[in-house]
């Protein structure tokens, strides 16, 4: 094989896959059939798990500067009262990061395409149009158009990061699982130079600053969405009524009047304004063979939560780690049959809490939108955040049946101000509650928890579980936990990736 992955689009989703994956020496063509980023805003929205993977994939530095840490989400009902928050404002940030940031695309896409210039491992191919692929026991062979020549790359994997319209899905003759629900909304994208004038809105909470929120007026008349974004770049989703039509909706006199109603005399620049279809799709199959979808090309999901980019993210973070270690650490390829298993299950239920959402805000009769802030204030939980509706995987590279297997591990920030991954380093990584702890593997660092300079974050985690171990994945998750001795938690790492090899101790 020439190549270790072939990564069919270079999008963010694409280009984390080749950072973590060049990061990890595998040998990565990207195929990229533009010759230039696509210069507009589209995604704009990630949480604090996508800023820990960039840490991982050794771009954080490059990213960072650029993203806009926010507050949450706000949901304001028909009557202009608040029936929904979801704010962060003065919380704790266990995982290191504000739980919200926005950024805007292009930024992002070219300081992920930079971190790869420095991977020797890595090589981009911009300009070239994938056309084909095939499969056969030794591995895939990819065929695609590069200056009106066809070429041919032969590779062990192909991740396709192509978008909702993924040629490498259609290829496949993947079918996609239409979860019902399909809305018509208006995005618009402008470049503002003042504050956005909300209306008078009943119940907002002294800590929320609205400018700072991600704010959906669920109004029958029109429901809309107002985002914050880097710098003077604001975000709007109106949501098109019956009977409006795409193109008039998208005329410049239109859009002006719509966003014109919340800018009052504050000079503003339409940069983008494009009809679309919230969609909630998942792909039936994931892998095919060693062809696997990602990101847009697996799955789409209705914005109402900012999910869709960090779902894509998660997808490459999840085969990243586990191509490496069929690599370079000898693991059976069957390890990349837990894809789906994992990520599917979560991402439906991310989607399916998208789409609740959805349908309750995309409510257009007034008495039933009146009936639903009244049933929505009354399930209001205080405290809920957005973080909150992320769940644990529940089936895969799992010990399971341990306290926490599946869930997102902590990152606190160490007394000198690093972060945790920052001092361990990334990997396999066991942490115990004190030396007397048995346990320890040469693929794995162990770590002391009573030794570390986190003002005793690990250990608060281990007692909340009442574990005295606790051994995490390359992608931060639980592996799994122990309350007395590691060592049965190891073995079962080792039984999870080498199912048919007798492992040494």
């Amino acid at each position: 094989m020439q190549y270790d992955t072939v990564i069919v689009g270079c999008g963010p989703v694409g280009a984390t896959a080749a950072n973590l994956l060049g990061r990890s020496g595998l040998r990565v063509l990207v195929l990229e059939k533009e010759l230039e980023h696509y210069p507009l805003p589209r995604a704009v929205h990630l949480d604090h798990e996508m800023m820990r993977l960039f840490q991982s994939a050794g771009v954080i530095d490059r990213v960072a500067g650029d993203m806009v840490a926010t507050d949450g989400h706000l949901h304001v009902g028909a009557d202009h009262g608040v029936i929904r928050y979801m704010g962060t404002v003065g919380k704790p940030k266990p995982y290191g990061w504000s739980n919200d940031y926005f950024f805007y695309q292009p930024e992002l896409e070219a300081h992920l395409r930079e971190g790869l210039g420095e991977l020797e491992t890595v090589e981009l191919r911009l300009g070239a149009t994938f056309t084909a692929l095939a499969q056969d026991d030794e591995g895939v062979t990819v065929r695609f158009q590069q200056d009106g020549a066809e070429q041919v790359a032969t590779t062990r994997w192909v991740i396709a990061t192509d978008g909702a319209r993924s040629a490498v899905r259609k290829g496949l003759c993947v079918a996609l699982d239409d979860l019902d629900f399909e809305e018509p909304w208006l995005v618009v994208d402008a470049e503002v130079e003042g504050p956005v004038s909300f209306p008078e809105i009943a119940g907002v909470p002294a800590d929320a600053d609205l400018q700072r929120l991600s704010v959906m007026m669920c109004d029958p008349a029109r429901p809309a969405t107002i985002v914050p974004g880097r710098g003077n770049h604001r975000r709007w989703e109106f949501m098109l009524l019956p009977g409006e039509d795409d193109t008039a909706m998208m005329a410049p006199e239109k859009v002006q009047e719509l966003v014109g109603a919340w800018m009052k005399d504050v000079p503003h620049a339409i940069v983008r304004a494009a009809t679309y279809r919230f969609h909630g799709l998942v792909a039936e199959q994931w892998q095919v063979g060693n062809v696997f979808l990602a990101g847009d090309a697996a799955h789409q999901t209705p914005p109402f939560f900012g999910q869709g980019m960090c779902h894509g993210l998660r997808d490459v973070a999840n085969l990243a780690w586990k191509m490496a270690a069929i690599v370079n650490e000898g693991a059976e390829a069957a390890l990349l049959e837990t894809y789906q298993p994992e990520r599917d299950p979560h991402v439906r239920a991310v989607i399916g809490a998208a789409v609740a959402a959805g349908r309750y805000i995309c409510e257009l009769d007034p008495a039933k939108a009146a009936q639903r802030d009244g049933e929505i204030r009354a399930k209001a939980r205080a405290g809920e955040t957005a973080h909150d509706l992320i769940p644990a995987l529940a089936t895969g590279v799992i010990h399971a049946g341990s306290p926490a297997a599946g869930a997102r591990f902590v990152q606190p920030i160490l007394a000198d101000g690093r972060k945790l991954d920052d001092f361990t380093g990334g990997g396999w990584r066991l942490f115990v509650r004190d030396a007397a702890v048995a346990g320890e593997a040469s693929w794995a660092s162990r770590w002391d928890a009573s030794q570390l300079p986190d003002g005793g974050a690990v250990l608060a985690w281990l007692d909340a579980q009442d574990v005295d171990a606790v051994l995490l994945r390359p992608d931060h998750c639980v592996f799994g936990t122990a309350r007395t001795g590691a060592q049965d938690l190891l073995a079962a790492r080792d039984a999870a990736l080498y199912p048919h090899k007798e492992i040494a101790a």
